[in-house]
């Protein structure tokens, strides 16, 4: 395998988890998680955009990565508790960093996105 092959199976391989650990619900529920094991409904209640479905696949999917686990209680109904790993414990300060970067810079970014879109209806 070439040196080129392994940085595109590397930089895939980042794409891929970053995809997982950036997006949209995966962060509300790694910072809803943050205080400790909830219910699905208690994370459905932190997070009112998210459809059952979509908060379904996100902690599906933040399972699979190692992220969070779940703990079935055989009580009727079963009871049903997700927390963060160690693994995801360790993803709170990067989250908690990059949304503190995107609060202090939207003023930025915004006057940016102002002056773009200004060039374009321009040009």
């Amino acid at each position: 395998m070439s040196a080129g092959s392994l940085r595109d199976t590397e930089c895939k391989t980042v794409s891929e988890i970053l995809g997982r650990v950036g997006d949209k619900w995966s962060v509300q529920v790694v910072m809803s998680l943050s205080d400790g094991a909830r219910r699905f409904s208690e994370i459905r209640r932190a997070i009112p955009d998210v459809s059952q479905r979509m908060l379904t696949l996100t902690l599906r999917g933040l399972e699979r990565d190692g992220l969070v686990s779940r703990k079935v209680t055989p009580t009727i109904p079963p009871r049903v508790d997700y927390q963060l790993t160690a693994l995801g414990r360790s993803l709170q300060r990067p989250v908690i960093d990059l949304g503190q970067w995107a609060s202090k810079n939207m003023p930025r970014i915004h006057a940016a996105r102002t002056a773009f879109d200004a060039r374009g209806k321009a040009g």
